[in-house]
């Protein structure tokens, strides 16, 4: 059975939507270990309520995000993941630790991408006036939320519509697209080749396997 390592930092509803599709055998793989940042965060409790090891690392212990993500990578290669998923990780990666993962390391991010990288995306589309708004699935490289785009669900904006609405339309469609994107990975399905996502031998287009 393939090994997970899921990276949290905050409540987690990304990570027990993960949780819920291993243990209804949706992904073919077991979470191993949560890491998290924040030693408060929800999703580590999460964590421990599924009977899974989970970690905090607090990053004021170390003297730079080099330092901290070497101590990161060490401790997640203790359990020999196959693949490492991001779910509301909200530190930026360092280059090595990047690279050291290179081509199974996976995030979700809340937007179109390229459209809205970093934070704020869901303020930023209202305040933009978008029509729609969504999620990406994506390989993680170098580059901040540039990494090849695997699969993205949009979801309307309606007139009138508050932050909280939004967030909460995007959320439903992550917790559906991000288990089948990991299923697809620890199936052998999808890979990183030449800085694209392939799906099935084919290489998929910049917005991911059917954006439309």
């Amino acid at each position: 059975m393939k090994k997970i390592v899921v990276l949290i930092s905050g409540q987690g509803s990304n990570l027990q939507a993960l949780i819920d599709a291993c243990q209804q055998g949706r992904i073919a793989a077991n979470i191993v270990a949560v890491f998290s940042n924040k030693a408060q965060a929800y999703g580590l409790q999460r964590a421990e309520a599924a009977g899974i090891t989970a970690h905090a690392l607090d990053a004021k212990a170390f003297a730079d995000r080099e330092a901290f993500d070497a101590a990161l990578a060490a401790a997640i290669d203790h359990y020999q993941p196959d693949l490492v998923v991001l779910a509301g990780y909200m530190r930026i990666l360092s280059s090595a630790f990047v690279q050291h993962y290179a081509g199974r390391l996976l995030n979700i991010h809340p937007s179109l991408l390229p459209k809205y990288p970093g934070l704020h995306t869901h303020r930023q589309a209202i305040d933009n006036g978008d029509s729609e708004h969504g999620t990406s699935v994506h390989f993680v490289t170098e580059q901040l939320d540039g990494g090849p785009v695997i699969l993205q669900a949009k979801v309307p904006i309606f007139p009138g519509d508050e932050e909280d609405e939004v967030i909460e339309r995007v959320q439903a469609q992550e917790h559906t697209l991000y288990p089948l994107v990991v299923n697809w990975f620890v199936e052998g399905r999808l890979s990183m080749n030449d800085n694209a996502a392939w799906l099935d031998g084919e290489r998929l287009p910049a917005q991911g396997y059917a954006a439309d």
